[in-house]
């Protein structure tokens, strides 16, 4: 294998589609590649939200 992706236009879709067909508690929500965690956090306990760019 000498190559992770396919085209260089549809590697972001691709991989975060994999990353959710991989992860069943997670759901993307439409095109805008937002996501949301399918089960309810427990009450008192802290949750991380991580995110950002590239540069």
């Amino acid at each position: 294998m000498k190559k992770f992706i396919n085209a260089v236009d549809t590697v972001l879709t691709e991989s975060l589609d994999g990353f959710v067909a991989a992860h069943s508690d997670i759901l993307m929500l439409g095109d805008d590649h937002k996501f949301v965690r399918r089960k309810v956090l427990k009450p008192g306990k802290v949750a991380l939200i991580s995110g950002g760019g590239s540069g």
